[in-house]
């Protein structure tokens, strides 16, 4: 494919790239404040809006009354209300709503408020959650063999219980939307979110006013992963809801505090398991139940929660398993979509498993690993009946176990260890498997919109969202080499609404595939238009060789029959006769997944059109007496297909891999009794660090490895990378490890912070 230059890069360095927050507007914006619960759970007895209503400078405070829609924002389940009514269900639950003329007067507004709660009992962590059967919704169950009788049959067994903790999104661009008011109904709104489409028909509801009245513009993001999938509604409504009370632009931007207050996390997982081998390591059964913390309502959390469900196996095939999903309500913010959406949830409870096995029969992990992997021709059939096809686990496999040279630094580790009291080094390798497509069927589709000028340049529209993967340069390229042309003459714009309509967020690491496939379907349809004219031209200019219309080619800014290049005409010179002959210039494109399905009654189909695979192997050292770790080097080998943009894919794979060690190592979360965060800002919740960064970083993407039927043959990186964090977190496992001889199953749940290491360390000597 054509390289393209990402010009967006030049425009974040420089500081040209405009977010929501910098979008100039008339000197009658207003500052939009939420007003949000500071408890739990309570009943609102009463509340007195008079005097901040009359402060001067502010143009109007709203409450649940106000509302001319429906009080409601609930992106799948009606269980979210816009403002509170009578009830809180979490600490940081919008309540009211202030437009003003400063921030300032916002606050003191907000203070002149008056209301009176009682409290209510409040439940603000998932163990409890579970003690009280707080449930969400019905449980989800996956399974085939007979788990039973394989389990009483298995010769060894292993059971215990799994923790993995929740994760701030910590994307840079705060939570921000900016609404002006139109003529009549007419709205439009500036929204940092991943999903422009839902956006528009939650705003329309709490106006009460049709889709078409408005209107969603998404230039770029500066950050989602998956926070604001659905939670960027909520500031869209918002900001609406003051706008179109004030008839004024409104604009909600949060602070990184009360961003971090007031949102949805990753999900905390609790998963209790039994698993059934031979003296080989070969899993026979396994029985899991995963419990997962929904928050205070539904959001994405049955989608995330199935996703969850179908990795449990990650690369391993087990043929009998049962895996059961149950999701419970707490009186926190609801949380949400993160970048693997339930499957780095579900992937860790069977790479601790696979550990514990390998620690079990004192063997390498990575030789109990390779046992279980999904074979090529047989053993490829996952739990939930989908057939494992171009499995690259084996090619992955012999290439990383070389080059990253495992088993002799294993031996090195081993001897280092025997040596160092205090300071101790482990390694790991662990795959990926990870399912590509929307588990809802009918979210895999994509439209776009592509017009060609007169003067020969394009102007590409699609449904995706730039939120710094670098979709748009992706696209960009597949425009510019469809057509034939330089990049320099095709523009990608804004993702809006009245351009593609009833499109599917971006998410599920499918933004490329989707959204490239719909371009390519509407620049197929204009050059099929434009060879009409094409074939006249170049005939006309041929006297002896025969021209074929389906030889006519695109490419180098001419277009020309691929047998006879010389006789050529130059592209701007096709859109212009073409034009002179009355051809339509415009297109639109439409792409819809094939052949993926999900019956969930059975709870068998084929959910995912294709796997993403890869491995990773790293090694650490850790401190005993501080747990404080060095990641000394680390092997990534990843499987994109061919790349639609190498670079792009690379950083892609180093970005997801640090943001997964984040969530395994340093990125703990604590709420109080009363469900107040107390890591929410970046002096007590911590990202990782440059030197978080492997010394030795070493990220290759796999060769030859083409996948069919995908545009340009390529594979998504969004998601799969954050998977190899798990090397990381289970090579410090090893590390404590070897404080006792690998005799002893260290305690080390997610994440593994300085605390949690000191005291697995502590435990492990103890139980010598």
């Amino acid at each position: 494919m054509n390289k393209v230059q990402d010009n967006n890069a030049i425009k974040h360095v420089t500081g040209e790239s405009v977010y929501v927050n910098d979008i100039g507007v008339n000197d009658r914006l207003l500052y939009g404040k939420i007003v949000y619960s500071r408890l739990p759970h309570a009943i609102i007895k009463s509340y007195d809006l008079s005097k901040a209503r009359s402060l001067q400078g502010v143009h109007t405070v709203l409450c649940s009354k106000d509302i001319t829609g429906k009080n409601q924002m609930g992106p799948v389940v009606q269980d979210e209300p816009c403002l509170a009514e009578r009830e809180v269900n979490f600490a940081g639950q919008a309540i009211f709503l202030i437009a003003a003329e400063n921030e300032e007067t916002a606050k003191k507004a907000e203070d002149l408020i008056e209301i009176e709660f009682e409290e209510l009992e409040s439940i603000t962590d998932l163990k409890t959650a579970i003690q009280k059967d707080n449930l969400l919704f019905e449980p989800q169950k996956i399974e085939t063999g007979n788990v039973k009788n394989a389990l009483k049959n298995s010769k060894h067994h292993l059971s215990g219980n799994f923790f993995t903790g929740a994760q701030e999104h910590w994307y840079l661009e705060t939570q921000s939307c900016l609404v002006i008011p139109g003529e009549g109904k007419e709205i439009k709104i500036f929204s940092s979110t991943q999903h422009p489409s839902e956006t528009q028909s939650i705003v329309a509801g709490v106006l009460g006013v049709n889709k078409n009245e408005v209107e969603v513009e998404v230039r770029r993001l500066g950050g989602a992963f998956g926070g604001k999938e659905t939670q960027g509604n909520h500031y869209a409504a918002w900001s609406a809801l003051l706008a179109n009370a004030t008839d004024s632009p409104v604009k909600i931007h949060l602070s990184r505090n009360d961003d971090q207050l007031t949102t949805g996390k990753r999900h905390p997982f609790l998963s209790n398991y039994i698993v059934g081998f031979d003296d080989n390591g070969i899993i026979n059964a396994l029985d899991v139940e995963m419990n997962c913390d929904a928050g205070s309502s539904n959001d994405l959390t049955y989608a995330i929660l199935a996703r969850a469900l179908f990795h449990i196996d990650n690369s391993y095939f087990i043929p009998n398993l049962k895996v059961i999903g149950k999701a419970y309500k707490t009186n926190l913010p609801s949380n949400t979509a993160f970048r693997g959406f339930g499957g780095p949830q579900g992937m860790a409870v069977i790479e601790n498993i696979i550990d514990s096995i390998a620690r079990y029969l004192q063997l390498d992990a990575t030789e109990i690993r390779y046992r279980n992997f999904y074979q090529i021709n047989k053993n490829n059939i996952t739990h939930y009946g989908q057939k494992i096809e171009n499995n690259r686990l084996f090619k992955i496999y012999d290439e990383i176990i070389e080059s990253s040279n495992y088993f002799e630094r294993r031996k090195q580790i081993t001897e280092f260890n025997s040596k160092n009291e205090f300071f101790k080094k482990g390694i790991a390798l662990t795959p990926v498997k990870f399912g590509i497509s929307f588990t809802t069927s009918f979210l895999n589709q994509a439209g776009a919109l592509v017009h060609i000028y007169k003067d020969g340049t394009v102007q590409v529209n699609h449904g995706g969202i730039e939120m710094g993967q670098g979709l748009n340069t992706k696209i960009l390229g597949i425009a510019s080499d469809e057509f034939g042309i330089n990049s320099d003459d095709i523009k990608v714009t804004s993702t809006n609404t009245s351009k593609v309509p009833n499109t599917s967020a971006t998410a599920a690491s499918s933004g490329s595939d989707l959204n490239g496939m719909a371009v390519k379907n509407a620049i197929d349809k204009l050059k099929k238009r434009l060879v009409e004219i094409a074939y006249k031209s170049i005939q006309k200019k041929s006297k002896e060789n025969k021209i074929s219309k389906k030889d006519i080619i695109f490419k180098n800014d001419y277009v020309f029959d691929k047998n006879f290049n010389d006789i050529k005409i130059s592209f701007k010179e096709l859109i212009n006769t073409s034009y002179l002959n009355q051809i339509s210039l415009s297109a639109t494109g439409f792409y819809s997944t094939p052949g993926i399905h999900f019956d969930k009654k059975k709870a068998k189909g084929k959910p995912f059109y294709y796997f993403a695979f890869g491995m990773s192997v790293s090694e650490v050292q850790i401190d005993t007496l501080t747990g404080a770790h060095k990641i000394l080097r680390t092997d990534i080998l990843h499987d994109a297909g061919n790349p639609l943009n190498e670079e792009i894919d690379i950083g892609q794979i180093e970005g997801g891999f640090i943001q997964g060690v984040g969530w395994c190592t340093t990125e703990e979360i604590k709420w109080d009794k009363n469900g107040k965060l107390l890591t929410f800002s970046p002096d007590t919740y911590k990202i990782p660090l440059i030197t978080d960064i492997p010394k030795d970083f070493r990220v290759k993407l796999l060769k030859d490895a083409p996948n069919i039927n995908v545009i340009k043959k390529s594979k998504a990186v969004g998601e799969p990378p954050f998977m190899h964090c798990f090397s990381v977190w289970l090579a410090i496992k090893d590390a404590i490890s070897s404080v006792g001889d690998h005799k002893i199953e260290p305690e080390l749940s997610i994440p593994a912070t300085n605390e949690k290491i000191v005291m697995a360390v502590e435990k492990v000597k103890e139980d010598l």
